[in-house]
């Protein structure tokens, strides 16, 4: 345990966090995403876990996660197939962690299931949730801490 830090945020998942750089994606997936599959082709190499609901882990991620503010999809959740309009609840309960934690409406954009595959294939890492709700993925591309003033 430490200070300041959510205890949700294991060592596997705070030494990638803190390695991953500016544009780098990561990914929170729900526990159907093939998460093994996928995450091999990841920087990473493997799934790291967090047994909790994906808004508990959006939170606790995102806690000390920039997004990029230099891009229009830093911030992505899975279509629904056949729906891509619709927004799933557990999708509705993301964006509000991510307005959160950004002090401001912060638009996520939706990915179509198969491109959603491909640009977890490219991430950094893949974090795997306990969550069963369909459609609890979501994409996270770092931004930028600046200087101090």
């Amino acid at each position: 345990m430490l200070k300041g830090i959510d205890p949700l945020l294991n060592a596997e998942v705070l030494h990638a966090l803190a390695a991953m750089g500016h544009g780098d994606d990561l990914i929170i997936a729900d526990t159907n995403f093939p998460a093994d599959s996928v995450a091999r082709k990841t920087v990473v190499g493997r799934p790291l876990r967090i047994d909790a609901p994906a808004p508990v882990v959006v939170r606790a991620v995102l806690s000390l996660y920039p997004l990029d503010s230099f891009v229009d999809d830093a911030a992505a959740r899975m279509e629904i197939v056949g729906k891509p309009g619709e927004i799933a609840p557990v999708q509705h309960e993301v964006q509000k962690e991510i307005d959160a934690a950004e002090g401001r409406h912060w638009p996520m954009i939706g990915i179509e299931r198969f491109a959603f595959y491909e640009r977890a294939k490219n991430a950094y890492c893949v974090i795997q949730t306990d969550e069963r709700r369909f459609y609890g993925c979501f994409a996270f591309r770092k931004g930028v801490i600046p200087p101090a003033d």
